[in-house]
């Protein structure tokens, strides 16, 4: 029998992290998912993980885990599919170091993934967003001025809520040719341009918010980058404080990735992003 414990550090030190670069958020989910599925095994089979073989991973298992996830920890289909997409990656890596369970893995392998609902993407219209941004500039004070400008620069280029987060002073460039730089998902590199308005914006706010170039654009008090779970709170907070003046709001489930919607919309500033098309610089966000 193969030992399971070697295959799964090598899967997450030399694969995900070393060879493919794997973003924080991708190795935590991977990691969460096998935390759970070797919790189960563990009732199930009543091996700790360091007792664990690959043999004890069969697909009879790795099944009633999925079946698990539904019925017992109530996730979505959407939800034990992200889990089997990681239990895959790791077969798969497991494949080219234990060919003698080939067969085993070739069976986990084909478990399928259940098909899910296609939902409707909620969007914002311009009045919407306006709405939005002015909320969190309405407040007056240091948060508000900075969410104010956060909030700004995510309608305008479509920045997820992990690139926000991850953005340093550095990446933010407001001379000639004014554009953000980062780093996205599957580790492609960005540059986006920015219109008059976001630029005058995140001046602004540089100018209050001082730091070095590594230092984090959108800190919280203590310096740090923001949390994506923080993100999310003080989004559903202007939200509902701005629905006040905008009734709509209280129909659409916002989230951060609903701004990037908006933005391939070409929504807001629409002479602006209509200039940046034509000059071919922009770079619409993918959904």
């Amino acid at each position: 029998m193969t030992n399971l414990a070697p295959i799964m550090q090598g899967f997450f030190t030399g694969h995900l992290i070393t060879r493919r670069h794997a973003s924080p958020h991708t190795v935590a989910s991977y990691r969460d998912t096998l935390t759970l599925l070797l919790g189960y095994a563990h009732q199930r089979t009543g091996k700790l993980p360091a007792q664990l073989d690959l043999g004890d991973l069969d697909a009879v298992l790795i099944g009633a885990f999925l079946t698990h996830l539904e019925t017992e920890r109530g996730n979505s289909a959407a939800t034990r599919n992200a889990r089997l997409t990681a239990i895959r990656a790791l077969f798969r890596y497991a494949s080219l170091r234990a060919p003698e369970h080939a067969a085993l893995i070739a069976r986990v392998l084909a478990i399928p993934a259940k098909r899910t609902d296609t939902t409707i993407v909620c969007f914002l219209a311009q009045h919407e967003t306006d709405a939005l941004i002015a909320t969190a500039a309405a407040a007056g004070t240091w948060h508000g001025r900075r969410d104010h400008a956060r909030l700004a620069l995510a309608a305008q280029t479509g920045l997820r809520a992990s690139e926000l987060t991850g953005l340093r002073i550095g990446d933010i460039h407001l001379d000639t040719a004014p554009h953000v730089y980062c780093r996205g998902k599957g580790r492609r590199d960005r540059c986006t341009p920015l219109t008059p308005l976001t630029v005058r914006t995140l001046t602004a706010w540089l100018a209050e918010r001082r730091g070095q170039p590594d230092d984090p654009v959108f800190p919280t008090r203590a310096g740090k980058p923001m949390s994506r779970d923080a993100v999310s709170r003080l989004l559903a907070k202007y939200a509902d404080l701005a629905s006040a003046s905008c009734p709509s709001l209280n129909n659409k489930a916002i989230s951060p990735h609903t701004l990037r919607h908006y933005v391939d919309g070409r929504v807001m500033w629409p002479e602006a992003a209509s200039a940046l098309v034509a000059e071919r610089r922009v770079l619409v966000p993918a959904t």
